[in-house]
């Protein structure tokens, strides 16, 4: 057999290949939970950037950084934006290091961590979303529900449950220095989670998490960073 000869022969085997493994439903196709590596280039669809202007800091403070950035320096801060009523947010964000003044949490632990707040009728009844880079790193989503409750002075660390998923996906500590996406939507009860790019978190929240009503904000504890939080259209 000519070399052009065995060249054709070699072809039409790996045509065949390729047509049976597309058959057998084994042929690379292209993963519908990812979205473009690096992260969105454009938020979600019905979601815009959030100035400062429009953020209700209540605990901590936020402050204008280059490139329209938001900075965090502070152990503690915690936003939402007033008036606004999402099943969606996205934050954008780059940890700068660890905050020069630790605090631990209400309940003794200490911890890091940076997120997303949703249906955050006030500091008592919320749902979170959280990805925590120390002591150990992951999503975690918890809501916190205290009836006839509306401050943190009231309820303290009362009142959290910790949602399990139905799927997940682990995800390690955001790298210091490096540009990092977190973004949950809530489709009816399911809510879903994204970690540059990934859908990492998906499961369903309870009836009571779903009854609380309120804005969509954001939260940092113990670690200083540069970020841009996107959320409902104004």
């Amino acid at each position: 057999m000519t070399p052009r000869g065995a060249a054709r022969h070699v072809l039409a085997a790996c045509v065949a290949v390729v047509g049976l493994l597309g058959l057998c439903g084994l042929a690379p196709t292209r993963d519908l939970d990812r979205e473009p590596v690096g992260g969105r280039k454009a938020p979600a669809r019905g979601l815009s950037r959030v100035a400062l202007s429009r953020l209700e800091v209540t605990q901590g403070e936020l402050r204008p950084g280059p490139d329209g950035q938001l900075t965090v320096e502070g152990p503690r801060m915690r936003a939402v934006v007033p008036g606004t009523s999402a099943a969606a947010a996205e934050l954008r964000f780059t940890v700068l290091g660890s905050t020069h003044q630790q605090v631990a949490l209400a309940s003794g632990e200490q911890r890091q961590q940076v997120g997303l707040k949703l249906r955050a009728l006030d500091g008592c009844n919320l749902v979170y979303v959280m990805w925590r880079l120390a002591p150990k790193p992951g999503i975690v989503v918890n809501y916190k529900r205290n009836p006839g409750q509306h401050t943190s002075g009231e309820c303290g660390n009362r009142g959290y449950t910790t949602v399990r998923p139905a799927r997940q996906v682990r995800v390690g500590a955001p790298a210091p220095g490096t540009s990092h996406t977190l973004r949950a939507a809530l489709d009816g009860g399911t809510l879903r989670v994204w970690a540059d790019g990934e859908l990492v978190w998906e499961g369903d929240l309870p009836e009571e998490a779903l009854a609380m009503n309120g804005p969509v904000g954001l939260r940092s504890d113990n670690v200083r960073l540069a970020l841009q939080f996107y959320g409902p259209l104004p």
